[in-house]
């Protein structure tokens, strides 16, 4: 899934610049919020609480912006209602996409989930339409380095849980059970391994290799998909030679 794997590496470059600027910190306060109202406001016994903290903490957002966003999710201060929904549906060339919301008004974004897919080439499709294509798993991207050996790097992450290594251009990809992403980090950590990403994905089963042609107007979808307010994350199946991600992002 080089494809796939690319994409989360210069989706995690371009949270890096967008944090620069703020821009990511509303998205990064509504899933802390959500997260505290589902699950309670202690990280030690909410870990989508845990996950969403620290998160925020690697995109740099403020300790007082953090603190304020549990705060309105436990109710201790006053802020939106946000609901968490996925839509589900399939973009040019018959890829996969799923979009995961937080939304204060269901019906604004939807109109807005369907315009996009519309606009450029895909559709909404019902609940469950895609969902049976994807599965969660941790994924961790680690950058390649000559200080970094892969059959070195496969030991620690498999004695630490993981169920696979695959080694991309620039990085490796460390995949593993959501349970398990706790004890990759900290067994990289503990070898002094600094990585990319980490991050709860949903991973496809199946991929397609889209034309040029599709390629870029699904690379257009997903961008417009991620910039908008409301959405957290979107997922695809899609698998494009490195080569053309670059030339095409």
């Amino acid at each position: 899934m080089s494809g796939h794997s690319k994409w989360s590496s210069i989706k995690h470059k371009k949270g890096r610049e967008d944090a620069k600027r703020g821009k990511i910190f509303s998205k990064m306060a509504r899933y802390i919020t959500v997260a505290a109202k589902e699950g309670g406001g202690d990280p030690n016994m909410n870990s989508a609480l845990a996950n969403a903290i620290e998160k925020a903490k690697e995109y740099n957002m403020p300790a007082d912006n953090i603190e304020r966003a549990v705060k309105k999710g436990t109710g201790e201060l006053a802020g939106v209602s946000y609901e968490h929904i996925t839509y589900e549906g399939y973009g040019p060339g018959g890829v996969a996409i799923l979009v995961d919301i937080m939304t204060d008004n269901r019906n604004r974004t939807a109109a807005d989930m369907r315009h996009i897919f519309t606009k450029h080439g895909g559709n909404l499709g019902t609940s469950g339409s895609v969902a049976w294509i994807f599965v969660k798993k941790g994924i961790v991207l680690v950058s390649k380095s000559e200080n970094i050996d892969e059959e070195g790097l496969l030991n620690i992450v498999l004695d630490a849980g993981a169920e696979d290594l695959k080694a991309e251009d620039d990085h490796f990809e460390v995949v593993c059970e959501p349970g398990d992403l706790s004890n990759i980090k900290a067994a990289l950590e503990s070898e002094k391994i600094a990585y990319q990403s980490a991050d709860i994905s949903m991973l496809p089963k199946e991929v397609i290799k889209p034309d040029a042609s599709d390629a870029r107007k699904l690379l257009k979808l997903m961008d417009l998909l991620e910039e908008h307010d409301d959405v957290q994350q979107v997922y695809a199946n899609f698998d494009i030679s490195d080569e053309l991600i670059e030339e095409l992002a």
